[in-house]
């Protein structure tokens, strides 16, 4: 397979797309389960929250405005196709650029600072992103971008779990974590889990995790049989939408794995709001 080449100017105008709409269009799969929650939810308040959140979402895409003020850090997970040539610069410095055009022409809250601790800058363009990547076989380049509001990830969690542990402390772990943010990440939430691998490599699964989408499973039958439980577990913590009481604490728990040491079980939790917003586009 020979080389494809891929121009800068393809990817800015991807990467644009991918943040204008995950800010203005909620996912099938996020709408889906918040209906049905509003059917399920036994809360007068909590469904009426519900019901606020749907009309919210819906406006949002007719009008094609933000559904929610915190447009988020963008953070993107690109599978880069080894046989892919980006002929006329870098694929990061395109990647930003389609960032800082999104936010700019999108009208997009721009929330990056430039230093974490003393200066705190605003930068302006909500520019860097935070890019994942993966080098894979083919010609294609596939970005699946999303806003993180830090309402949410503020909330998250790791933590370095031995083997000693076992199944009962991992899920112990991630429940006491969502215990522990209550009302604080905009209930109801996804809750995006990463177990295995090393420090780095956990918390980035569980990020990942919270862009799959809530109408799937892990592949595998334990862990999705962990998914179901938790959830379960999750809403009887009574938090509710909004944190205003009821039985609709989460809408999702998405568990992502990786091989590790045989020393270690980390475990991390990434813990999305409802409007968990995440698109994607191949070039």
């Amino acid at each position: 397979m020979e080389a494809r080449k891929v121009t800068c100017s393809e990817i800015i105008s991807a990467v644009k797309k991918l943040f204008m709409d995950c800010n203005y269009f909620i996912g099938d799969d996020i709408l889906s389960a918040l209906k049905t929650a509003k059917e399920n939810e036994q809360s007068p308040v909590g469904k009426s929250v519900l019901d606020q959140i749907i009309e919210n979402d819906i406006l949002a895409a007719k009008e094609e405005i933000p559904l929610c003020q915190d447009t988020g850090m963008a953070v993107l997970f690109v599978e880069y196709g080894d046989k892919v040539f980006v002929e006329d610069g870098s694929f990061d410095e395109a990647v930003n650029e389609g960032v800082r055009q999104a936010y700019r022409d999108g009208y997009l809250r721009k929330s990056v600072v430039s230093d974490p601790v003393f200066d705190r800058v605003n930068t302006k363009d909500n520019t860097p992103a935070i890019i994942h990547t993966k080098i894979v076989s083919g010609d294609k380049i596939k970005i699946t971008a999303g806003g993180k509001g830090f309402g949410s990830e503020n909330m998250s969690a790791i933590k370095m779990l031995t083997p000693s542990y076992g199944v009962e402390g991992v899920k112990q772990f991630i429940l006491d974590t969502v215990r522990a943010a209550g009302p604080n990440p905009c209930p109801p939430i996804v809750v995006g889990v990463g177990i295995g691998g090393t420090f780095e490599r956990a918390a980035q699964l569980a990020k990942k995790a919270t862009f799959r989408p809530i109408n799937t499973e892990n592949t595998d039958e334990r862990y999705a049989e962990m998914e179901r439980e938790l959830l379960a577990e999750i809403n009887k913590m009574g938090f509710g939408p909004a944190g205003l009481g009821g039985n609709t604490t989460a809408i999702g728990v998405n568990i992502e794995t990786s091989p590790t040491h045989i020393a270690g079980m980390p475990v991390a939790v990434n813990i999305c709001c409802h409007a968990a917003r995440h698109a994607s586009a191949e070039i």
